[in-house]
Formats: C-alpha cells, structure tokens, sequence
C-alpha cells in the first residue's frame, strides 16, 4: 500500500498528474498535500432545504427545488437555440433552460423522473426560470427530508484551470480524494490541554469540517479551531522572540541621567511635556536601564510630540557614553528631523550630523570620521546610515522613523552595526489598531502618545461636493489675507482615462485663473520631480515664499510648516482613512486654528461616506485606525501584504479581535509556565519552530 505525508507533491494525488500539478503550481501556489488541505472553500452553497417553487423569487443568491421534469424540447435556431424542461412541483411550474451542452442534457435527462435542481433564479417574460441549473437524479436513499447535500463549498479558481475540469467542483473532487488518502496522518498541532481549555476540535476533524461541513455548527466550529491555531502561532512566534531578545540579550545600561539631558529639559525644551509624554518616557526610561535590549514601539498621531520623546532618549544615551542615531524614510523626512533637532539643541548640548545619498564625498568622509573616534553625538539619516562605511564607536540608540516603510534585511543591518545590540525605539505617526499591533509587533514594547500639546486646537474638518468650488476657493483667499498658507493635494499627476479626477495639472490651471500672479505665488510638488527641485520647491512653501502648495501624496509624510492652515484634498473619496488622515496632519501644527477640507464628486460609495464621515466626526487617529481596518482589512495597512507576516487564510484582525486575544492569552500562559518549551506536552509546538526557524526574528527586531 502506498503510503502518503502532508509533503508530498500533489504530482502524486490520483486525479492529477504531472501536467495539472504544474498548473495548480502555477495558478494557486499549491504544491504539496498541506497546501491543498489549506486551500479553504471561500463561501458555501447552503443545500440544507428545499424550497417549493411557489416560495422563489427572482432576488434569491440561489435555491435548491425538488420536482418533476415533464417536458423537455429544444428551441429556437442558431444562436438562440435553447434547450428548455419544464419542472413542477406541488405548489407550480417553472422552465429549466440550457444554451449548452444540449446533446448531452437531451441524452442523460429523462421526462417523468424526479430531480433536485439547483440554481439562481430569474424572471423572464414574466415568469421565474433557472438558466444552466445544477441537475441530479433524486433518491431517497442517499437524501435527507431537508436537503441534498447540506453545505457545499465553492473553492476559487482561475480561467486556466477551468478549461481542464479543474473548476470549484474539480477542486472539491481533489478535496475529497486528498481527505480519503490522508486522513490518517493528519498529526495535531497543539498542545491537547489548550485544545481542551478552548473547547476547539482536533486538527483532523477541522480540516475535514472546512471543507465539507455537515452542518452550520460544524462549518462554525471548524472556522473556530483553524482561526485560533493561526492567530496562536502568529503570537507564540512574536512572543518566543521578545523571550529571546529579554533573555538571551544584554543591552547597554543607562544609568545616568547627566548634564546633555537635564540642561536640555530644563533649559531648551519649547513647551512642557504632556502627561503622556512623560509617561512614555519613564517607560523608556524603565527599558534601558534594565540591562536588557530596549525594543519599544511609540504610536502618535502626528503633532504628538514624539520627536521630543526621541531627542530625549537619544540624549541619556549620550549621557551614557554612547551614540545614538536617528533613521528616517526619504530625505525630506530625514532633513526635517535634523533640523528639529538642530533648533532645539543648539550648539552647546551635543554635536548632531545629517547623512543621505546627497551628502559630499567631503563631509560624509568627516561623519565617518566623527563617529568612529565617539565625537560625534547623533547621526540623523536615511538609508545610508546602514552604509558598510558608516561605523559608530558605541552606538546605544537607534531610533527608526515611520518603521513599516524599511525593508526587513535594511533594520536589520542596523541591529548589526554594535557588538552589544543598541536599544530600539521605534516611531510611527500611523495609528494602528490593537488587533493589528499586537498581530505585527507583539515582540515590541508598546507605547501610545495620545495627547496633544496645550494649545493645539483640533483641526477642523468639512465635507464640500464640487457644487462649492467657489466657496471653497473664497475660503482659500480669506486664509491667505490672514497670512495663512494652503496646501491642495491630488490623486493624480494627469489626467487618466479611466479615472475622472481632478487631477494636478488641470488643477493648477483652474488655481492660475482662481490666483493670479502676482498676488499669489503657487509651489507644485510630485513624486516625478527630480529630488532637487522637490525641495526646491519644498523649502520656498517652508520659508513663505509661496502661499499655496499643490502636491500629489507625496506631502503625506515630511512638510512641518507651522504657518499652514487649510488642507484641501480633491477626490477625498479615492484615498484611504489612514492616508486621508495623514495628509490632515500636515496643519494644524501653529496655534492658529487650522482647517481640512475634503472635496469630493456627488455619487459616493458606501465606503466612501462612512471614510468621509469618519473624519468629519473625529480627529482621533486611532479611532480611523479602527474603521479603517474594518473597511480595508489588515493587508494594505501598515505594509503588512508587503511583508508577508500576516498569512492569515481564515481569520480576520478587524472581526475576530475576541480569539485573538484568547491565543494571545493562551500562548502568555504557556510562557510562564514553560518558557523554553521543554515539557513533552509542548513538544508539538517545538516541531513547528523546526519547521519555520529557531533563529532570531530579523524581521521582527524593528
């Protein structure tokens, strides 16, 4: 006999041989038993009852019918030939009709003979049909009163595989092929006592329940158990790695609170800390002294201070004996960062550098130098600190900027650059929802900023249709003879096609008429520009120069001009929560009150109002971080597609946040109990670290 595991290649599964392997290879990503095993139907045809034919309607999804077929002829010519049956029941009559395969329907239907019939009904001249229904003989032996076949999956498939009976009912065969031969070796895959403290089902039983269900409690059931299990190994890889990073690797103590600190905080600091500042300040404060390696995540919503919160840890590094050094995305950002830096410092506290890609063979050969002899302080830079030549004496403190945008091996490379692994403090200004923090960043510390300074006042938000263009323009000019500036943001560079937006350049003609020269001058930024004349034009908004700026979303992140007031973004329909929510952040950075405007054509999705209506209701980035994860899902948000950390195929971060903190929890316990994983009952869960590396998490360190 032969004798099969969950690795062997599908090649070898009756039914589909070499040629069709390759094209589920190619078109599904399926190579193995365990691949197609976890290759869940999508939805399911409910077949649990029949219906009378009296009880359909044309807005039924679908309906199963058991009757009698007592006629059947073929009509009309050419193209409009048709084979059509009539079928009745008790309560009616209705025609099943069929454009294809005629011949073979006239050769296998027989007049008189009872059938179940399946399939979407519709009305035509008046009357209910069923086109190209599902047809099978009906008997008794082999049904139930209720129904035919309960609930039948539907699993997706493609064009290709389709021309080689590979449709949902060819896959469902495999299915039920791969289930007969495989059944049996089907091992568990967690600990029985949490399968018996959670109530789930065995592994074997869920995997043949998703996907041929007799049931809806057993459809439910088994979504339940294959949900927890991925949300459990998501949080026992996060949570086995922050064990090893507190356990396994010492960080560098910072014991002194010295002069570059204090003289900061009490001499230079521009406004006093908020009581959530403070708070995550102790926290960090807390992390490096320790003699552990800090990896802390702050969240706050732009204008919250954490570039405060970042200057100050990098200065009790300082304070230390160590370096620190600042890592932002784009050179705008990184510029920004360091002239911020730079006006609150000053001169005297500690010697603070800038390196990118633009920096001087010159002055980058002096960084160099600066940071290998321990003079130099603070390095702020992109992706060029991760440069083999950029070699610090005691680097203590990587801050890393907008994190989710760096690539996995690139924070890595900055992990690297110590002997004694430095401390990580990681900055997002994209709030991120709890299910979706704890789901990608479990293995960090968390720490929220969710106040603003005193005297910020909440930006105020309106929803505008395009009948107020004139309004919203002699709103524009009312701002500006305050002495305001404005910025204006666009979906696109140029007009597409397909996609009727306001875009930039037709905007900027209308502007021109709007704003002529010379009482208004316009600065035009995007992402096509030469760098140089980016931040050419960049710098002339910062200084004043220019009173509005019209930009794609390349402004998304970078601009910190205080003495902007009106943020207007065109087509606010096409752009997401998060992003819409980003661009509002670029005002509201004086004292003066600020404004967003979101400009949009009158038909509105249904998730484009509640979008819409969100941000006119509130300014709470993590509240949009919410709806925005119920509308979207986890993929876009935060770069997770990109990233490929969360492979969830059954559940959802915005849907099944109660199981996700039972795993969570579940897996807490087990730590606590057993933290390495020795007992024989966790011998399971060593084997999937065996399968999926027992190494640091790279990925996961930043």
């Amino acid at each position: 006999m032969v004798s099969y595991d969950l690795n062997t290649p599908i090649t070898y599964l009756k039914g589909v041989g070499q040629f069709k392997a390759e094209l589920i290879n190619k078109e599904l990503g399926v190579f193995t038993f365990e691949d197609l095993l976890h290759y869940y139907p999508f939805r399911y045809v409910d077949k649990t009852r029949f219906y009378k034919i009296s009880e359909l309607t044309a807005d039924m999804a679908a309906a199963q019918v058991l009757g009698r077929l007592v006629s059947l002829e073929v009509v009309g010519e050419k193209r409009s030939r048709r084979l059509v049956g009539k079928f009745r029941d008790d309560t009616g009559l209705i025609e099943l009709v069929w454009f294809q395969a005629i011949k073979w329907m006239q050769d296998h239907l027989e007049i008189g003979k009872a059938y179940v019939v399946y399939g979407k009904p519709t009305l035509f001249g008046g009357a209910i049909n069923i086109t190209h229904p599902e047809i099978e003989s009906y008997g008794r032996q082999q049904m139930s009163v209720t129904g035919n076949q309960s609930l039948q999956p539907v699993y997706s498939s493609t064009e290709k595989l389709k021309k080689h009976f590979l449709d949902s009912k060819g896959i469902q065969r495999l299915q039920e092929t791969l289930l007969s031969v495989i059944g049996n070796v089907i091992e568990e895959s967690l600990p029985h006592a949490i399968l018996a403290q959670h109530k789930l089902l065995p592994l074997a039983t869920a995997l043949r329940f998703i996907h041929f269900p007799a049931s809806a409690q057993d459809l439910h059931e088994a979504e339940r158990r294959l949900k927890f299990e991925e949300l459990f190994f998501i949080q026992l890889k996060l949570l086995r790695s922050k064990h090893i990073q507190k356990t396994k690797f010492k960080g560098h103590v910072f014991a002194e609170v010295g002069s570059k600190f204090n003289t900061f905080y009490q001499d230079r600091i521009p406004f006093p800390l908020t009581n959530a500042q403070k708070r995550v300040m102790k926290e960090i404060r807390m992390d490096t002294r320790s003699g552990a390696q800090m990896n802390r995540l702050v969240q706050g919503d732009v204008g919250s201070g954490k570039t405060v919160v970042a200057l100050m840890s990098m200065l009790l590094a300082n304070d230390n004996g160590c370096q620190a050094c600042l890592m932002a995305p784009t050179e705008i950002l990184a510029q920004q960062h360091f002239n911020s830096l730079k006006s609150l410092l000053g001169d005297e506290i500690a010697s603070i550098r800038l390196l990118t890609g633009s920096t001087g063979k010159k002055e980058r050969k002096i960084i160099h130098q600066q940071l290998a002899e321990g003079s130099l302080d603070i390095l702020v830079g992109t992706h060029a600190l991760l440069e083999e030549g950029v070699r610090f004496r005691q680097l203590g403190l990587a801050v890393i900027d907008e994190q989710h945008r760096f690539g996995v091996e690139q924070r890595a490379k900055l992990w690297r650059k110590n002997a004694i692994p430095p401390h990580m403090l990681v900055m997002t200004a994209t709030p991120i929802p709890r299910t979706l923090a704890m789901s990608l960043y479990g293995d960090l510390d968390i720490s929220v900023i969710d106040e603003l300074p005193a005297g910020r006042k909440p930006i105020q938000t309106m929803h505008l249709f395009e009948r107020s263009r004139l309004q919203m323009f002699g709103f524009l000019r009312k701002e500006i003879a305050l002495g305001r500036q404005v910025y204006i943001v666009y979906p696109l560079i140029k007009e597409s096609e397909k996609m009727d937006l306001m875009n930039l350049e037709t905007g900027i003609e209308h502007l021109v008429r709007e704003f002529p020269l010379p009482d208004y001058r316009i600065s035009i930024v995007h992402g096509k520009m030469p760098a140089k004349d980016k931040d050419f034009e960049m710098q002339r908004f910062v200084k004043g120069e220019t009173q509005i700026m019209v930009a794609t979303t390349v402004i998304e992140v970078g601009v910190n001009v205080p003495n902007a007031s009106v943020m207007v973004i065109e087509n606010a329909e096409r752009f997401g929560l998060s992003q819409l929510h980003q661009l509002r952040g670029r005002v509201g950075r004086g004292a003066e009150q600020s404004y967003c405007l979101l400009m949009s054509g009158n038909k509105l999705s249904k998730e484009s109002k509640l979008r819409l209506e969100t941000m006119v209701r509130t300014n709470d980035g993590f509240e949009i971080a919410e709806t925005d994860l119920k509308i979207r899902g986890p993929g876009d948000i935060a770069g997770t597609q990109q990233s490929g950390v969360l492979d969830l195929k059954l559940a959802n971060l915005a849907t099944d946040q109660p199981l996700l903190l039972e795993a969570r929890e579940a897996v807490i316990r087990l730590f606590e109990e057993d933290p390495e994983l020795l007992s024989p009952a966790n011998q399971v869960l060593r084997k999937f670290f065996g399968r999926n590396g027992n190494g640091i998490s790279w990925d996961k360190i930043s």
